[in-house]
């Protein structure tokens, strides 16, 4: 019998030390910090120029490949017709509502096939990713309403569609926010979440600014657009710490096991560490998985570090599904 890979413990010093980086990372660091300098900005450009250099692969992101067995599909929305992206085998142990990350302002459904490709692979798991509205012409609460939906719709839906019941939601930056966001919906209007577990990966959870928002941040030169980020999503007057837009500020309560992903030299690093407390204080069960040097949105890039990430995100899903705890 094989042993199990002893997972890190998520509050060793030593983890946070920049010598703990290896030299791969650094060099993956390096080559995303380069190309995010070189992209133009969003928020100084228009904005479907910005969403054409993302979806090609001129802002460090990985150019997009389309699935030849991905599928859209419309159910209604809020405001019209919802789309949502499939990727879905002959056989489905479970459904993965996938929330695809990019500031609500950048991004799509079928912008990351590959890697959902390689979830349904490893998982055997049909995944639904939700095409919402995307800030600033959609802004708070559109984005959040149109996965509340998609989640409503799937619950309803997804044994006649996929053959099961078993469901798990995620997502990456924006995208576990807004998971956790449609949760705590679902939570409040049905009394309970359908969901078996949640993989939030480089989450936002508190848009009022954590310390190492504004430190990492200062460091990265990426303040700049944190604070835009916030402007194109936020209606004025919308108050930074509504739970709704930033769930660190919740009542979590009744929540799903959570993995909680996030690497050292992610601005966002606080928002998860807070998270993974207040999950836990909560009365919920959660993990963390902190990973030394890994940067923003690091998941996505093809390098032992993001490796070692996924491998672990499959592990907790396949438990989940399975009904295993641990």
């Amino acid at each position: 019998m094989a042993r199990t890979k002893k997972q890190a413990n998520p509050f060793d010093p030593e983890h946070y030390r920049l010598e703990s980086i290896s030299n791969q990372t650094r060099a993956i660091n390096r080559r995303i910090w380069l190309m995010s300098r070189s992209a133009v900005n969003w928020w100084e450009t228009d904005i479907a120029t910005a969403r054409q250099a993302r979806a090609q692969g001129l802002d460090g992101h990985t150019p997009v490949k389309k699935s030849p067995r991905a599928r859209m599909i419309t159910i209604p929305g809020p405001s019209g017709d919802l789309a949502l992206c499939v990727i879905a085998p002959r056989r489905a142990r479970g459904v993965y509502l996938h929330i695809h990350g990019g500031a609500w302002v950048l991004g799509a459904s079928d912008q990351q096939d590959d890697a959902l490709e390689e979830f349904v692979r490893r998982c055997g798991m049909a995944s639904v990713s939700v095409e919402y509205g995307l800030a600033p012409e959609h802004k708070f609460p559109a984005a959040l309403d149109d996965c509340e939906c998609a989640a409503l719709w799937l619950l309803e839906n997804c044994e006649a569609e996929f053959g099961t019941r078993k469901l798990v939601i995620g997502g990456e930056s924006a995208g576990a926010n807004l998971s956790v966001g449609t949760l705590l919906r679902l939570r409040k209007q049905l009394g309970r979440t359908g969901f078996v577990a949640a993989n939030l990966v480089c989450g936002a959870f508190d848009l009022g600014m954590t310390p190492s928002q504004r430190i990492l941040g200062a460091e990265l030169e990426q303040l700049v657009e944190m604070e835009e980020t916030v402007r194109a999503y936020l209606p004025t007057g919308v108050d930074c710490r509504d739970p709704e837009v930033s769930p660190l500020y919740a009542d979590l309560r009744g929540l799903p096991p959570a993995l909680i992903t996030v690497g050292t030299r992610d601005a966002l690093l606080d928002d998860s560490l807070f998270l993974y407390v207040r999950w836990i204080a909560a009365g919920n069960e959660a993990q963390l998985a902190v990973y030394p040097g890994g940067a923003h949105g690091f998941t996505s890039f093809p390098f032992q570090l993001a490796r070692d990430a996924n491998h672990r995100i499959y592990s907790f899903v396949k438990k989940a599904i399975a009904g295993e705890r641990g």
